[in-house]
């Protein structure tokens, strides 16, 4: 029933009493409308839509591209729910209250820890030494902010990330939006297994081969997933042990190298890199884009969702975002120092190394592996393979079985968590229900056959050298969080008290226009080193496809700042126009193709312009 579809009702199994979230002026709140049998159906099926189980939720009220006639969005997550201790210590933190809400954060930071985050922390310490420690520091404080809303978001509404986008998008722009997402969630599964076929490698001493390691992993995951069968809080401890099992090993590295404290501290707070290149700097953008990554904003969303919260009550709400932001806080900061501990090995031992040097190191101590490293005086290069290999080789066997045992949490881990995330994403954006059986093997089999592949057919350089691609990969889709994210958040209409204030909405676009902006630098230095001038030509056009589609996420950013649409691309289109002539010419490394592209860019662009400003792409059918 359209006419009707501003009201959004919540029925008290306590009280029976119905409350209305929001009413326009013209319909007073004390007057009930007649309903035909058809609206009647109409009303109670939206009521479906927003009804969960334990507490009752008040949905927000319909807002921009609100779809007509909504589906029931069922819940997707484990069925059982942790209750919250009652208790009156309104002011200061009660330790009963942080541990009931302790679990989403630790299993959020997972993803602050995984195989590529590692590789991205050893490369860092040893081409930059402990020069880029500050970029991470600033990456996980962004990544602290952005879980702060993502969180907030499934506290107060109730539904997470993709629920809303399903609610708040059309099909087309919706459909577009969850594949991005999906690519990323599989880029990260793709780093998860080539991590567990690695440290399988390192522990067996080259016994099981890295196609070996792949279809362990495969196996191992459906294992694992049945722990949530014993219950949430022990598959919550499972995660917590694999954390303090990263903790053990990356930090018995650290402490057998012993790096200089000063230099940490210095390269920690100090925010300058002293003699820094253009390596560095491409390094301290493959931070960001390892550290903050698009599927954990809609995991982070939907794992609050595990918590007894009566989100009509506004006290319980804010001492559940309190309670949620003080957990994330403790659990980024845990996995920041693991993130520490694997730079400052690599920085105070590998730091300059030569290959020369390793080679006669590795050489000395009889490793089977000294054949990695070419014998030249060019800077050591390392990956999550070399690095256990140079390990072993200046700090004995040891240090390389404990840092595979290391891998092996970091992969199995955030593989786990990768197929929740995937879980959600699909339940929430197709409102499609999977067993968790048919979609790890629907993920497993799109991110280990071209893996596996690789495993067969190539070397483990090849193996270890995809993780550059998919990092490149996430950092693509990084727009396609953390601006619904954004948008969202700051939206009265569906957060009510908790809408983001100016200066966080300010704040927050400035950070993710900063984000945003290094990765497509990250993306820019990556595709330019192919030098292949037809795939700069395929990626001029792919550039194209991706900028239209952010450009419309962008354009719905309006309703935050109560900007017109049209206004609000035209001052988009006018950045974009004076920026990317610049882009262009790096991009192509070329002026004839610089100036096609920029032609190709300006055309679609006015024809965006002319579409957004009539509101064609408002119509409920696009």
């Amino acid at each position: 029933m359209k006419m009707f579809s501003f009201l959004r009702t919540a029925r008290d199994p306590s009280s029976e009493n119905i409350h209305i979230s929001s009413l326009p002026p013209s319909i007073p709140t004390d007057q009930e409308p007649q309903q035909t049998g058809e609206q009647a159906d109409d009303v109670a099926r939206e009521n479906a839509v927003i009804q969960t189980t334990h507490t009752h939720r008040v949905a927000a009220p319909s807002v921009f591209l609100q779809k007509q006639n909504n589906e029931p969005v069922s819940s997707t997550y484990f069925e059982e729910r942790v209750p919250v201790p009652e208790e009156n210590n309104e002011r200061g933190i009660s330790l009963r209250k942080l541990w009931a809400f302790t679990g989403p954060g630790f299993l959020m930071s997972i993803a602050y820890l995984d195989p590529g985050n590692i590789e991205s922390d050893l490369q860092s310490g040893a081409k930059a030494g402990f020069k880029l420690l500050w970029v991470l520091l600033g990456a996980t404080v962004i990544g602290l902010l952005l879980q702060r809303l993502a969180a907030r978001l499934g506290v107060v509404t109730g539904m997470h990330l993709a629920e809303v986008c399903n609610r708040q998008y059309h099909t087309v722009p919706r459909i577009i939006l969850w594949l991005m997402v999906e690519l990323a969630i599989i880029g990260s599964d793709m780093q998860e297994v080539i991590g567990c076929a690695i440290a399988f490698n390192l522990l067996s001493s080259g016994r099981i081969p890295l196609w070996g390691g792949v279809l362990i992993t495969i196996i191992d995951t459906f294992v694992f997933l049945f722990l949530d069968k014993y219950g949430l809080r022990k598959l919550e401890a499972f995660f917590g042990l694999l954390i303090t099992v990263m903790a053990i090993t990356f930090g018995y590295e650290y402490v057998t190298v012993s790096p200089d404290q000063g230099q940490l501290l210095m390269g920690m707070f100090v925010p300058y890199c002293k003699g820094c290149g253009p390596v560095q700097l491409i390094q301290a953008v493959g931070i960001v884009g390892a550290v903050i990554m698009p599927h954990n904003i809609y995991l982070h969303s939907a794992l609050v969702k595990s918590r007894e919260v009566d989100r009509s009550n506004k006290k319980e709400v804010k001492e559940a975002n309190k309670y949620f932001f003080i957990e994330s806080t403790i659990a980024l900061f845990v996995s920041f120092l693991i993130n520490v501990f694997v730079v400052a090995v690599f920085a105070e031992a590998f730091y300059q190394r030569t290959n020369i040097e390793v080679y006669n190191v590795c050489n000395q101590t009889g490793s089977p592996h000294s054949d990695l490293f070419p014998l030249n005086n060019e800077t050591l290069e390392v990956d999550i393979y070399k690095g256990g290999v140079v390990l072993g080789c200046f700090f004995g066997p040891a240090a390389l079985y404990i840092w595979a045992v290391g891998i092996l949490a970091a992969g199995q881990s955030s593989t786990m968590t990768g197929t929740y995330s995937g879980q959600f994403v699909m339940e929430g954006f197709l409102n499609l229900r999977w067993s968790r059986f048919a979609r790890v093997l629907l993920t497993r089999s799109l991110a280990i056959t071209p893996t596996l592949l690789v495993a067969i057919f190539q070397d483990v350089q090849h193996l270890t050298g995809m993780n550059d691609f998919l990092n490149v990969l996430q950092s693509m889709q990084l727009p396609f969080a953390l601006i619904p994210i954004l948008t969202f958040t700051s939206l009265p209409s569906l957060m009510n008290d908790f809408a983001n204030g100016l200066v966080f909405k300010i704040g927050g676009g400035l950070v993710i226009l900063i984000v945003c902006a290094i990765n497509i630098y990250f993306v820019v230095v990556y595709v330019t080193a192919l030098n292949s001038v037809w795939l700069y030509v395929l990626a001029a056009f792919l550039s194209i496809a991706y900028l239209t589609f952010v450009g419309y996420l962008v354009g719905n950013t309006r309703l935050i700042f109560t900007v017109s649409f049209s206004q609000s691309f035209i001052n988009l289109f006018i950045f974009l126009a004076a920026f990317f002539p610049l882009f262009c010419h790096l991009f192509l490394a070329s002026a004839f193709f610089s100036f096609i592209f920029c032609i190709l860019f300006l055309m679609v662009s006015y024809f965006l312009l002319s579409t957004f400003s009539s509101n064609v792409l408002l119509d409920k059918n696009f």
